[in-house]
């Protein structure tokens, strides 16, 4: 059973940093994309970031340069580093895997996903 569960949301000052884990089990995460998604409150979901298979990255331009994406496969977990935030990065955030190498996080490449974290910047 795939079961993906993410961890590390708070509440941060603006500037701060967090780091999210999306920690895997019931597949292997070396064969699937893994892929950050985000929704705010009355928001569209954004997809943020991904890692393919071969651990080649994607970042929203929103993100690009103050978020940072890896993979701990010994772990099975993938995170997210997040530095810089900013008031408008507020939002639940969500992981997925996608089966796929995929190029961006287009959330209908992905089936399968965690319950999210919420993230809240503000001072």
């Amino acid at each position: 059973q795939v079961q993906l569960v993410e961890s590390g949301g708070g509440l941060v000052q603006p500037g701060g940093s967090l780091r999210l884990s999306c920690v895997a089990s019931g597949f292997t995460l070396d064969y699937y994309s893994i892929g950050w998604f985000r929704q705010a409150p009355g928001k569209e979901r954004e997809g943020v970031s991904c890692i393919t298979t071969n651990d080649s990255t994607y970042y929203a331009d929103s993100v690009k340069g103050r978020f940072t994406i890896s993979r701990d496969k010994a772990k099975k977990t993938v995170y997210l580093q997040m530095n810089g935030l900013k008031p408008e990065d507020t939002a639940v955030y969500v992981c997925a895997a996608s089966p796929l190498r995929v190029l961006a996080a287009r959330a209908t490449d992905f089936n399968s996903w965690g319950q999210g974290t919420q993230v809240t910047v503000s001072s």
